[in-house]
Parts: C-alpha cells; sequence; structure tokens
C-alpha cells in the first residue's frame, strides 16, 4: 500500500515538473484510486477466502485424524473379535467332542443296564457274578499257559518215541519257524538260536542256515529250552561261515 502512495506522489510531482494540467493530473489520481480501490477489495476477497479456506482445512484434518482413530479402533476391535471367534470355535469343538463322547458312553452304559435288567439279577448277585466271571476268566487263562506247556511235552515225548522207534525219519518242525543265529561257536561246531519250546522247536529238528537266500550250513538241534535252543553243525552240510544274524528255517517243515 505504501509502495502504491509513494508512486502516486512521484507520478503527480513529475507530471507538475513537466508542465501537465491540474485536470490531466485529476483525471489520472481518479484512475488510480479506483484501481487501488478495486485491488484492495480483491486482496480482501482473497484473505477472506484464504481464511475460510484455512478454517475448512483445519476441520478436515480433525475429521481426518478422527476417522483415523476410529478405523484404528475399529482394526483392533474386528482382530479381537476374531480372536475371540477362533477360541469360541475351538471351545465348541472340544464341547461337540465332549457330548459325542458321553453320548457314547450315555448309550453303553443304557445297554448294559438293559442287559442287567433283562439277566434279572439283583446288584449283588450281578457283582457275585461278574466277580465268577472274572474268576473264571483267570482260570482259563491259567489252563490254557498249562495246555501250552503240555502240548509242549507231548510234542517232546512224542518226538523222542519217533527217534526210538523210527530213528531214520526226520523232526519235523513248524513251517513258518524262523529264527536267527545268536552266537556262533566254530571251535565246538554249535550255535545259538533265538527260537525254543515257545515257538515249537524240538530236539533232533534240523534247519537250513542261510545268508540272503544263500544256504551256509544245516544244524541239528541238541537242546530246547522256553526262547531259545542250541543247534550243532551237521557234518558234510558247511557250505560256507556261519555268522551272527544268520537266518535258520526248517530243513523238514511240517505240511
Amino acid at each position: 500500500m505504501m509502495v502504491r502512495i509513494s508512486l502516486i506522489l512521484a507520478i503527480l510531482l513529475g507530471l507538475a515538473a513537466t508542465g501537465f494540467n491540474v485536470a490531466m493530473v485529476r483525471e489520472k489520481i481518479t484512475t488510480l484510486q479506483t484501481s487501488l480501490a478495486t485491488e484492495t477489495e480483491a486482496h480482501k476477497k482473497f484473505e477472506d477466502q484464504y481464511t475460510r479456506t484455512k478454517s475448512d482445512l483445519d476441520k478436515t484434518n480433525a475429521v481426518l485424524k478422527t476417522t483415523q482413530e476410529t478405523l484404528k479402533a475399529t482394526e483392533e476391535e474386528k482382530n479381537q473379535a476374531v480372536a475371540t471367534a477362533a477360541t469360541e470355535k475351538k471351545r465348541a469343538d472340544k464341547l461337540t467332542e465332549d457330548l459325542t463322547k458321553t453320548r457314547a458312553e450315555k448309550e453303553t452304559a443304557q445297554q448294559e443296564v438293559a442287559a442287567y435288567r433283562a439277566s434279572g439279577l439283583n446288584p449283588q448277585q450281578a457283582a457275585n457274578a461278574n466277580k465268577e466271571i472274572k474268576r473264571l476268566q483267570d482260570t482259563l487263562t491259567v489252563m490254557n499257559t498249562e495246555n501250552e506247556l503240555l502240548a509242549q511235552k507231548v510234542n517232546k515225548i512224542q518226538n523222542e518215541l519217533e527217534a526210538f522207534i523210527h530213528p531214520e525219519r526226520p523232526v519235523l518242525l513248524p513251517s513258518g519257524l524262523k529264527g536267527t543265529v545268536l552266537v556262533v561257536d566254530p571251535k565246538w561246531n554249535f550255535v545259538v538260536l533265538n527260537v525254543g519250546g515257545d515257538q515249537g522247536v524240538l530236539e533232533r529238528g534240523e534247519l537250513l542256515v542261510n545268508r540272503n537266500g544263500k544256504l551256509v550250513a544245516k544244524v541239528r538241534v541238541s537242546s530246547v529250552q522256553k526262547g531259545s535252543s542250541v543247534a550243532n553243525l551237521v557234518p558234510g552240510w558247511q557250505l560256507g561261515e556261519i555268522l551272527e544274524g544268520d537266518v535258520a528255517i526248517p530243513a523238514h517243515p511240517a505240511s
């Protein structure tokens, strides 16, 4: 503003110095004043517009900040809701599993109750019956064990009798018998096998020793224990050196 006033004064002085008349100077001053007023008003409008724009921008920034904070809070709530949903799903799955198990147990219990009612026994009689059943089961287990031992003794006696009556007949061993060499004594020509009476091994039974499907030797059982046996090398049948881990199968399997 001061610059424009100084400019006007300078123009007036210049005009006066050059002899311009007062009318021309007045007209020029009026024009300059009008232009100055117009520019002043435009400047004021610009300042007012700038102030309003800045105010609107500040409001928009405030709204944006609030929106961002709200969005962040919403995102955190969403993540929390997802985590809660996952936890609740695991809990629901566990409850479903427990419910299924409980239903199965209930059905079993109902079947047992129905069987108990159908038996016509009172609680004491049912308890006594369960004890008697358990005792009979234990007795049956013992008898089965004794029968197995008795069968082994019978087989041994029959084998000895066959050896006495028909010494030329081979001793038959179970067709599925398969043993492994545990110990080798090359000095005394005997081996220890990991199969014995429990697996059906009999004295005088003969086994073929092989390695990777290749025959190594034939051995004849000399003594039998429950889970192991001792066998001697059959003369003329050693085709190679017997090693620990070699496989032994019956030379004369039972049909």
